[in-house]
């Protein structure tokens, strides 16, 4: 029992001793976490006045969803769309994907009648397809570094006056130009903060 228990306390003090950090271990910092688009400075996004639209790819869907959002970009006031690269202070890219799902809905009702002499009974039922379309964009802004500046995913399963593939675009376009605005109001509050007087 005693060699036992020798042995425990002899393999005990060897793995404690193996599992030390060494103290180059102990000196580095711990990796910072990565945000992604999130690290970006936010005066980059602010800076960005004329955007040029990457292909989103060769499909028939991919290019119209590109000509929607390039609409929207030039329906706005914030922002110029070039399609000279080289004079882009920012350049979007996408990938869009739509599918279109049929959906059934059925119902059925039925009325009966019972007299002495027998009965009736009346049944109505019907059925009809619904074609569903659902589009997902997702888009980022790269400065001319190539690092991401701003990103978005959108989706929609279509909107009363338009299909899901613009309105996707359109809250895409939407999505930007509200992000732009609140780093705006977040850029003017510490100036009119420290314009108070004590």
């Amino acid at each position: 029992m005693l060699a036992f228990l020798l042995a425990a306390g002899l393999l005990l003090q060897q793995s404690q001793s193996g599992q030390e950090p060494t103290p180059a271990a102990t000196a580095q910092p711990a990796p910072a976490p990565y945000h992604g688009a999130a690290d970006a400075d936010p005066a980059a996004l602010l800076k960005v006045k004329r955007i040029f639209v990457d292909s989103f790819g060769d499909d028939a869907i991919s290019k119209e969803v590109q000509s929607m959002v390039v609409s929207s970009l030039v329906a706005t006031t914030e922002f110029k769309v070039t399609e000279n690269r080289e004079r882009a202070d920012a350049i979007l890219k996408g990938v869009a994907i739509e599918k279109t799902s049929q959906e059934l809905h059925a119902y059925s009702e039925g009325t009966a009648v019972a007299s002495r002499n027998g009965g009736a009974a009346i049944k109505d039922s019907s059925a009809n397809t619904e074609t569903i379309q659902d589009a997902k964009i997702a888009v980022r802004l790269v400065d001319l570094n190539g690092d991401v500046i701003w990103t978005s995913t959108q989706e929609s399963k279509g909107a009363k006056y338009k299909g899901s593939s613009a309105d996707a675009a359109d809250k895409c376009v939407k999505q930007l130009l509200r992000d732009v605005e609140k780093l705006k109001n977040k850029s003017t509050q510490p100036s009119t903060s420290a314009a108070r007087p004590n």
